[in-house]
């Protein structure tokens, strides 16, 4: 691409600057072609024209002044100095013999209005000018109506509303193509900030089930250890080796947690694989070791599930069971069933607590009273398109049912009901 000298491109930067200086600089250049153009005869004899053979009268030269002056506001007022340069020009076609080449500041001012109007006014104002003043150069002029001076103001008139209105279009399309591309890039960059904000929320939910599961365990493992360690010392240790792999799972998992926060040129985070559906006998024989006892009504031996639904599966049950052994009472059982429907996975946690909803208030409470329980996993399962439902049960306990789509669709978590935060356990 050819460059421009740097005198130049300075000049062209402070022209586009500065409109008015540019339409000021603009009118002296028209005013002297006038006048250079007011120098040239026609040529009645059909000998063509010749230049320098007659001299502009004053009253030619005071009216291309004035066309030339009214071009300095072109951009500022386009209709009045169409009106006026072409009011101008009709007086030189009418009263001088031969004409003054007023018409050129006509030209320029009907570009002016054609490139930043609309098309239909362009062309109703264009037709208008072109018939004035071309109808005035055939009747009033001294040459013949079919000459080629009166053809040229037709000419001239019809391609500047032409050229006018092709700028005006491609300018529209450059805007609008820098519209979309704006609009683009927003859209680029709401939806980083989404995808942010949906994995902050992710990580969120993941630290709360990990730290709500390991230390519960943990809590109810150091009470037993606490409480039979002068009688059973052989009790106590089991428990406190069952405190030691709690923990030691806690960290291992919050490890793979916070190692998605880390940055490029941290050291490398782990790569276990999150935990799912495959480890479920583990995640029981946590509870089990723990003194709830947990039975597996149905396990899911199919194929394994999408990642994501097998760690929401895996989340829900690890949550429900830890609110059933903070919140259920002693002597409760807790039952566990995952069961393929069609192209669903449904994941139910029952209990027979004796405490009642309104007794079991809920999972780690909030300042004003509320719990992340229920709502943490309602957000996870809502999250993949499936639903959740929690609730007391009839005779006693609590019940959580939740129904995962095998084909998870991605897109904001829906906000929790009503229920989520005031009427349910957890």
């Amino acid at each position: 691409m050819t460059t421009l000298p740097s005198g130049f491109a300075r000049a062209r930067r402070w022209l586009r600057d500065h409109p008015l200086a540019f339409d000021a600089t603009l009118a002296f250049c028209v005013l002297i072609a006038m006048i250079c153009g007011s120098f040239a005869d026609p040529g009645k004899g059909g000998h063509g024209p010749t230049f320098g053979t007659r001299t502009p009268e004053a009253f030619s030269v005071l009216l291309m002044v004035l066309a030339a002056s009214a071009l300095v506001l072109r951009r500022r007022h386009p209709m009045p100095v169409l009106a006026v340069t072409g009011v101008l020009t009709a007086t030189e076609y009418i009263f001088m013999d031969p004409p003054a080449p007023v018409v050129m500041s006509t030209v320029i001012a009907l570009y002016t209005v054609a490139s930043r109007t609309d098309r239909p006014t362009t062309w109703r104002v264009g037709l208008l000018t072109m018939g004035i003043l071309t109808v005035a150069a055939m009747v009033f002029g001294s040459t013949p109506w079919y000459s080629q001076e009166n053809l040229g103001v037709f000419a001239w008139t019809g391609m500047a509303s032409a050229a006018g209105d092709a700028v005006r279009s491609r300018r529209a399309f450059v805007d609008a193509i820098r519209e979309r591309a704006e609009r683009a890039e927003r859209t680029r960059e709401e939806e980083a900030r989404r995808r942010v904000a949906e994995e902050r929320l992710r990580i969120a939910r993941d630290l709360h089930d990990v730290v709500a599961h390991h230390i519960a365990l943990v809590n109810v493992q150091a009470g037993v250890a606490a409480h039979v360690m002068d009688k059973r010392p052989d009790q106590a240790k089991e428990a406190l080796a069952h405190v030691r792999d709690a923990s030691r799972s806690a960290l291992n998992e919050l490890r793979v947690t916070v190692g998605l926060l880390r940055q490029s040129g941290d050291p490398e985070a782990p790569t276990e694989p999150a935990p799912g559906l495959a480890v479920l006998d583990e995640l029981v024989d946590t509870f089990r070791n723990a003194g709830l006892p947990v039975e597996v009504a149905g396990a899911d031996r199919g194929p394994r599930l999408p990642a994501a639904v097998d760690l929401a599966a895996y989340r829900v049950i690890q949550e429900a069971l830890t609110n059933v052994r903070k919140h259920a009472g002693a002597g409760a059982k807790a039952e566990v069933s995952v069961v393929r429907v069609g192209t669903t996975a449904e994941i139910t946690v029952l209990d027979n607590g004796r405490g009642s909803a309104a007794g079991r208030p809920g999972a780690e409470s909030t300042p004003d009273g509320g719990g992340h329980g229920l709502l943490g996993m309602r957000e996870r399962v809502t999250a993949l398109g499936g639903a959740l439902t929690a609730g007391p049960r009839y005779g006693g306990g609590f019940r959580v049912h939740a129904i995962l789509p095998l084909e998870a669709r991605t897109g904001e978590p829906e906000q929790p009901g009503p229920a989520a935060a005031t009427g349910e356990r957890r």
